[in-house]
C-alpha cells in the first residue's frame, strides 16, 4: 500500500485525506489496520492521514415535523444519540480503524467530523463550525490552505468529500439544513444549522471525470482497487469553477 501510494505521487511529509473501500482492494492481510499503516508509511513520520468520520445518523428522524407534542416523534428524537469522540462512523472500515488508532484526533462536529493521525492531526481537527461544517473554517478549509492531497482508494468522486468544500465556495450553491442534538451548558438541545446541499450523484462524478480528463489525477491499481491521487489546490479551483457553471448554467 505505502509503495503504491508513493508511486502515485503521495508526498512524504504531506497531509492526505483518504476516501476508501476496503472490499475494493480484495484480500488484505491485516485488514483495515494494514491500510492505515500503509498510508502512514507513504506519508512518513512527518506526514498526516485524515479520513472523513461522518455520523449522519445523529440527526432529526423527523426533520419536517415542526413542533413537539407528538409522543412518537418525541420518543424517536429522544433516542437519537449525542456525538462523542469515540462514536463509530458509517464511512467504512478504514475510517473506523483510524478512530481506533492510538493518538488519533477527531474534530467535534456531530455529523461531519474528520479523524486524523500524524504530525499535524491536532491542527487539522482543531476547528470546525457547527454551520457549514465542510466549508470555510472547517478541516477541509485547513487542508486546502495547507496543500493536502486527496486519495481515492477503490471509490469514485461521488465519495470525494472535497467536492462539498469546493461547492461551498460557489456563491449560489445548493443548501441543506442540519439538525442534531447537542449539549449546551449540560442541557440537551436541538441545533439547526445550514450547510452545502447533497449532490446525490448529479454533478460530482462529472466534475471528477472532467478533472481526470484534464490530466490532473494520477491513477493506478493497488491490489484489486483502482486508486486516484490529486492535489487539493488544483482540484478545488477546477471544481469550484465547473460547479459554478453547472449550478448556474
Amino acid at each position: 500500500m505505502g509503495d503504491g501510494l508513493r508511486r502515485l505521487g503521495v508526498v512524504e511529509g504531506g497531509v492526505v485525506i483518504v476516501h476508501s473501500s476496503l472490499s475494493a482492494l480484495g484480500e488484505v492481510a491485516g485488514g483495515a489496520a494494514a491500510v492505515v499503516r500503509g498510508v502512514l508509511r507513504a506519508v512518513g513520520t512527518d506526514g498526516t492521514l485524515v479520513v472523513p468520520a461522518f455520523t449522519g445518523e445523529i440527526a432529526d428522524p423527523f426533520p419536517l415535523h415542526g413542533g413537539a407534542g407528538d409522543s412518537a416523534v418525541d420518543a424517536a428524537r429522544d433516542r437519537v444519540p449525542l456525538f462523542h469522540p469515540d462514536f463509530p462512523t458509517a464511512m467504512g472500515a478504514v475510517p473506523n480503524a483510524v478512530l481506533g488508532w492510538q493518538g488519533r484526533f477527531r474534530s467535534r462536529h456531530p455529523q461531519a467530523s474528520v479523524a486524523a493521525v500524524g504530525k499535524r492531526a491536532a491542527e487539522v481537527t482543531a476547528q470546525q463550525p457547527l454551520g457549514y461544517a465542510v466549508g470555510v473554517g472547517s478541516p477541509f478549509d485547513w487542508m486546502h490552505r495547507h496543500g493536502a492531497q486527496i486519495v481515492l482508494i477503490g471509490v469514485g468522486h461521488n465519495r470525494n468529500s472535497f467536492l462539498h468544500y469546493a461547492e461551498s465556495l460557489v456563491p449560489h450553491h445548493r443548501r441543506k439544513v442540519r439538525r442534531f442534538p447537542y449539549l449546551v451548558d449540560g442541557e440537551r438541545v436541538w441545533v439547526r444549522t445550514g450547510d452545502v446541499g447533497d449532490d446525490n450523484g448529479r454533478f460530482f462524478p462529472q466534475v471528477g471525470a472532467e478533472f481526470e480528463a484534464a490530466g490532473e489525477v494520477r491513477i493506478g491499481r493497488i491490489g484489486a482497487a483502482e486508486c486516484r491521487v490529486m492535489d487539493s489546490g488544483a482540484f478545488v479551483e477546477f471544481a469550484r469553477r465547473r460547479l459554478g457553471e453547472l449550478l448556474n448554467g
